[in-house]
């Protein structure tokens, strides 16, 4: 056995930096990953841009529960030695609306620097490496595989991903391993997801994309309002502001079990109530066929989906059909369009700064593979870098 050897499972973002992180420092290190590639869903991430970080990199968004956590790991790596870390790795950066993107806008050049410096340091990588357990040893810990191979070690750092991306090799075998270990797991459920809705005017507008504004009514309790594009779909609603309001409708659903969610929508954001009423009076005054009285406002396609709301002649019905129209959730798409994992080994198992485990001496965790889920924006890509670089400091 090499007593002072770190075995990283997972070779995704957090697991690449922490393999970076230990050989930097000196330590020896072996990267496993059960597929044959490193870093797929790196390539899919900010579609195929690689959205690296945000600019407000902060605790404050991410899950409640996780937030000391991330606090932690942010005081030791923050957006700038992030920045830095990429800039030494030759990645040039800008941002774009908070948001942080490599230079020449491909995903692909993200992961070439990465693994250019895995082969500069010498990091070996075990691929098609299906770990299937790590335990105690006499003198420390061991990792096997499907395959029955076994590697003994001072360290493991479990960066094994959530379930989002299956196709990329993101099964939940991560959550699996830490519950051999006693951990405790929250209930991973997707989370950045499109909602099922089975109502008409989906199925009127397919394919059709807004800017809207929507929120989340759980249980009769409205949540944040998120205003920017809406597509709606042949199950549902999609787009960015669905994605964003997603999270709690998942846990709510997926998690509590919860049955009277809707989303309510403004349609027309950029129109106060009053506003609209007064302009539909004017075109009902004009003598506007009902499927033209949104004409201009909204796109055509909803003159014919509204017309029988304006065959009713009740404009403040038409009103709050347009300024809060609600839609019942039924669900959510499954783990293969949702793009974050909500849920994973409890953040207070873990101990703050260091990431190890306070179960089992020696063992780390970094990544998805945790109860830690940001916002869209780069907030989950910079809690990976982190996360995986600073687990990867405590060399054995």
């Amino acid at each position: 056995m090499q007593k002072d050897l770190t075995v990283i499972i997972g070779g995704g973002a957090a697991g690449i930096c922490a393999a970076i992180s230990t050989a930097r420092r000196g330590g020896s290190v072996t990267l496993c990953e059960k597929t044959p590639y490193l870093g797929k869903k790196i390539l899919a991430t900010g579609n195929g841009r690689c959205n690296l970080l945000n600019v407000n990199l902060d605790e404050t968004h991410y899950n409640a529960a996780a937030r000391g956590l991330v606090r932690s790991v942010f005081d030791r790596f923050g957006k700038a030695e992030v920045l830095d870390f990429f800039k030494s790795l030759g990645l040039e950066t800008y941002s774009q609306d908070g948001r942080i993107f490599p230079r020449t806008n491909q995903a692909a050049s993200v992961l070439r620097v990465l693994e250019i410096e895995l082969k500069r340091l010498g990091v070996p990588v075990e691929y098609d490496f299906d770990c299937t357990a790590i335990m105690r040893s006499r003198d420390g810990l061991f990792v096997t595989s499907k395959k029955g191979q076994r590697i003994e070690c001072q360290k493991v750092i479990l960066t094994g991903g959530g379930k989002s991306y299956p196709s990329f090799g993101a099964d939940g075998s991560g959550f699996t391993l830490a519950r051999q270990l006693g951990h405790s797991i929250v209930e991973p459920v997707p989370s950045t997801v499109p909602l099922v809705v089975k109502d008409n005017l989906c199925h009127l507008l397919q394919g059709q994309r807004i800017f809207a504004s929507a929120r989340g009514v759980i249980e009769s309790r409205p949540g944040e309002a998120v205003s920017s594009e809406l597509l709606f779909t042949k199950y549902g609603l999609s787009g960015t502001c669905i994605l964003d309001i997603s999270e709690a409708i998942s846990i709510a659903l997926n998690r509590r079990h919860e049955t009277d969610i809707e989303v309510a929508v403004d349609l027309a954001p950029f129109m106060e109530r009053v506003a609209l009423r007064k302009e539909l009076e004017r075109r009902r005054q004009m003598d506007m066929a009902s499927e033209d009285m949104l004409t201009g406002i909204l796109p055509n396609k909803f003159g014919a989906a509204f017309k029988e709301v304006f065959e009713q002649g009740n404009l403040d019905l038409a009103v709050r059909a347009i300024k809060d129209r609600r839609f019942k959730v039924s669900g959510t798409r499954g783990w293969n369009e949702a793009e974050f994992t909500s849920g994973g080994v409890a953040a207070d198992e873990i101990k703050p700064g260091t990431l190890e485990s306070k179960l089992i001496d020696g063992v780390y965790f970094a990544g998805e593979v945790l109860d830690v889920d940001g916002q869209r924006g780069g907030y989950n890509l910079g809690w990976a870098w982190a996360s995986g670089v600073v687990a990867g400091w405590e060399c054995p």
